[in-house]
């Protein structure tokens, strides 16, 4: 006895059912994910509301997508491992990503962020003590301008004409470290050490 030829249209209804319930199995697994995430930024929130106010390095934001992350700042951020229980802390290097901390448990996780916060804060102090020092040094080497003598106008805006010249290197100088300092804590100290 032949069988019969199989029925397309069975065919595509049960690789329709199929789909429907990986799909939902895929869904409620990412609600799983986000709901992970969601408990480690709550358990995160107060350890950033103690950092000073006028501090802006630190975005705790969830981003849901094909693959939740909790993003604490523009380079770090933690996600679930493949099995979906573990947290991954990992930063975004210059050279590629570097895994900071793993572990099921919420508070290892909240205190390898936090651990992570403090790094970045004595980072941020050590940019900030670099460019003063730097800025004090130059505030000591300007000179006062020369007081006007009688050799007249001409002369006196002549001697004064390297002076200007000088104060505008000067202040072109101090504004490209500024820039440098600004993306030295924005996109991380070991990059900015890494560059130099």
């Amino acid at each position: 006895m032949e069988r019969p030829a199989p029925s397309l249209k069975a065919a595509i209804r049960k690789a329709r059912i199929e789909d429907a319930e990986r799909s939902e199995v895929v869904a409620e697994l990412r609600g799983a994910e986000i709901a992970r995430l969601e408990m480690l930024q709550a358990a995160i929130e107060p350890v950033l509301a103690q950092a000073p106010d006028e501090i802006d390095l630190f975005d705790l934001g969830l981003a849901p997508g094909e693959r939740p992350r909790l993003f604490i700042d523009m380079v770090g951020f933690v996600e679930m491992g493949r099995d979906r229980r573990q947290y991954r802390f990992i930063q975004n290097m210059r050279h590629g990503r570097i895994l900071i901390a793993e572990s099921e448990n919420l508070d290892t996780m909240r205190d390898a962020v936090t651990a992570y916060i403090a790094r970045r804060l004595v980072e941020r102090e050590k940019a900030l003590a670099a460019d003063s020092h730097f800025i004090e040094y130059n505030a000591s080497a300007i000179r006062t301008p020369a007081v006007a003598d009688e050799r007249g106008p001409a002369a006196n805006s002549a001697a004064a004409a390297p002076e200007r010249k000088r104060g505008f290197v000067r202040s072109a100088l101090s504004a490209l470290i500024e820039i440098l300092v600004w993306f030295a804590l924005r996109l991380g100290w070991d990059w900015w050490t890494s560059a130099l």
